[in-house]
């Protein structure tokens, strides 16, 4: 009887007999071949770990969880797979859409059991802000916390254990028998092991992979070596609407601007364009189901809020309630009522005791509206290693 040996090397299925034994070389990722074909090479992995940065970003979180090539790739494999839902319609991506700079066109995202309670926030540059905690309340602590909570949710992905849902233990027996997984998780933890913590290093890691620093933004910061002192590629509408952003308002013991710019770089801090941990509600205090909400205190980035082309990337806020640039310009020109009954609201909002009134003139609106579109970069849009890798 010959003795039959299975080796698991990488490469076409090889036979060699040598006296009573025979060797078998088997591809330890058939099974994402089968599944991906060429939309994951896994013996060429995509550059997540070591994209370019400019070197004028220096925020970042989640360095207790370094980002690896192996490690988003398997997140990119969980991002876009609609098995991690109860029902196998849901993805992270049904909500989190490339085109949109990973945000969404609804007010509301579907899930599997209703819509979600709160606007889907863009990913973009998720990674660079010195806030570690994550969803608009900042009720997860890290953006590894944050990544499953969305699973375990009865309206979103639904392995809540309520309301006759599965808990979460039944994804991880459902996702163990997936063949690609076997493969994927054996490559990146060196075992076959699901477990939660495995999944959320994974997706973190990919959607801290998302950025996009090819913005005319970027380039003329990098020309000027500095925010100070106009851009040589901005239009002057562009640098005006830059130096009121980064330029702290004057204001007289109402609450009315005087002088001074818009002092939004107060919350919203260039060159990252990051939220500022401390920042309280910025007077938006409703919710898309009615009633109060005034726990928000997040925002994401203010990269990509349009695409190169100047339409939206959906609508912004946590309750989707404002669709353009010029509204969300608008808004923060006048806080008297959010003032008065948000009981949250930033304090720099409420200069001496009084919501702000900045008194824009039509040049200032335009001038900022067009610096906000300055941050705005191309390829986030369209890079392949963010793309689903599930063929169509």
């Amino acid at each position: 009887m010959r003795k039959i040996i299975v080796l698991g090397l990488i490469g076409s299925l090889l036979i060699s007999c040598q006296k009573n034994e025979e060797y078998i070389a088997v591809d330890p990722f058939a099974a994402i071949k089968a599944t991906f074909g060429t939309n994951l090479n896994m013996a060429q992995l995509a550059n997540y770990a070591n994209q370019p940065i400019p070197s004028y970003i220096t925020k970042f979180n989640g360095t207790n969880n370094p980002i690896t090539d192996k490690g988003a790739t398997l997140g990119r494999v969980l991002f876009y797979d609609k098995k991690l839902s109860s029902n196998n319609t849901i993805s992270c991506a049904s909500c989190h859409i490339q085109s949109n700079a990973f945000s969404d066109t609804n007010v509301a995202s579907n899930g599997v059991n209703g819509t979600t309670e709160r606007h889907a926030m863009r990913l973009v540059n998720s990674r660079f802000s010195i806030e570690s905690k994550f969803f608009w309340d900042e009720r997860a602590p890290t953006l590894e916390a944050q990544t499953t909570m969305p699973i375990r949710n009865h309206g979103e992905m639904g392995y809540s254990g309520t309301n006759g849902d599965e808990d979460f233990s039944a994804l991880l027996t459902k996702l163990s028998a997936v063949a690609y997984y076997k493969e994927l998780f054996q490559f990146v933890y060196g075992s076959t092991e699901i477990t939660e913590a495995k999944i959320q290093n994974a997706l973190a890691q990919f959607i801290r992979s998302i950025q996009s620093f090819d913005s005319k933004y970027d380039i003329g910061r990098a020309l000027a070596g500095s925010d100070n002192g106009p851009f040589s590629n901005f239009t002057a509408v562009e640098n005006q609407g830059k130096n009121l952003f980064l330029t702290p308002p004057i204001f007289d013991a109402t609450g009315n601007r005087t002088g001074g710019g818009l002092g939004c770089n107060g919350c919203h801090n260039a060159p990252e364009f990051d939220i500022d941990p401390n920042t309280l509600n910025n007077g938006i205090g409703g919710s898309i189901n009615g009633g109060p909400d005034n726990s928000v205190t997040r925002a994401p980035s203010l990269r990509d809020l349009v695409r190169n082309d100047g339409t939206t990337n959906g609508p912004m806020m946590h309750t989707g309630v404002i669709t353009s640039l010029q509204a969300v310009v608008g808004h923060y020109g006048n806080l008297t009522a959010a003032a008065l009954n948000n009981t949250n609201l930033d304090p720099r909002l409420k200069p001496n005791g009084f919501g702000q009134q900045l008194h824009l003139n039509a040049q200032e609106v335009n001038a900022m509206i067009a610096f906000l579109k300055t941050l705005s970069g191309t390829s986030l849009y369209t890079d392949v290693k963010w793309s689903n890798p599930f063929p169509n």
